[in-house]
């Protein structure tokens, strides 16, 4: 059992109304994060957002930004979102050159390094690269669209991931994004993730601050 200042609830704004962004930052100001899910319509069949709306979100939130790159060449873009002001920068290890440097990059440019992992890549061939971060997202439903079903056959690789941390040492956090919500959270918590990316289920809510609180607490409840 842990308290709630080890569980870190990072909504995304993805399900956000994108005409008002200021607006709904300051309705989650409550939360850890940000999430910023960056889309390029190349490495995710979508297109959201760019640096330039990334700049002007942290000019006005009001907690740190956590960019999520669903990007090609992120070895290319993603120390920009570092060097921005962004605290916390994941790439997609599929889409990485080379990933170990690019962390260091990260890092060097003053970021939290966090490497994303899609359901249908395996955990273990990347495991000797924890030293290098300071994330790991396991990608609970297929990136590239908000709202979609969670994916509970992801768990066994949240256990493998946090073992990986636990053999290894090191305080890297464990991210779970995609599908995040009341329902899943407890799972998701008592399989090793410490660090939750919820959109609709914050946004979609009465209350995004009470939803969040809501979240946090059934985390803390069965975190490890």
């Amino acid at each position: 059992m842990t308290d709630a200042r080890d569980v870190r609830i990072s909504p995304s704004i993805l399900s956000a109304d994108f005409a008002n962004l200021e607006r709904e930052l300051d309705a989650i100001n409550n939360a850890d994060w940000a999430h910023v899910d960056v889309m390029d319509n190349h490495f995710v069949p979508n297109l959201t957002l760019g640096l330039p709306v990334v700049e002007s979100l942290l000019k006005v939130s009001p907690i740190p930004l956590d960019a999520h790159l669903m990007i090609d060449d992120p070895d290319r873009w993603a120390p920009a979102y570092a060097e921005a002001g962004c605290k916390s920068v994941t790439f997609h290890v599929e889409a990485a050159a080379d990933p170990q440097k690019l962390a260091r990059d990260i890092r060097a440019a003053g970021a939290r390094a966090s490497m994303a992992i899609k359901p249908n890549t395996p955990w273990e061939p990347y495991a000797d690269l924890l030293p290098e971060l300071d994330m790991v997202l396991v990608m609970t439903v297929e990136p590239g669209f908000g709202g979609q079903s969670f994916m509970a056959e992801q768990m066994p690789k949240v256990r493998a991931v946090r073992e990986s941390i636990r053999t290894h040492g090191g305080d890297v956090w464990v991210q779970v994004d995609g599908g995040v919500s009341a329902k899943t959270i407890e799972q998701c918590a008592e399989a090793g993730a410490d660090t939750f990316v919820a959109g609709s289920a914050v946004y979609g809510a009465e209350s995004a601050a009470a939803a969040i609180d809501e979240l946090r607490a059934l985390a803390a409840g069965h975190a490890h």
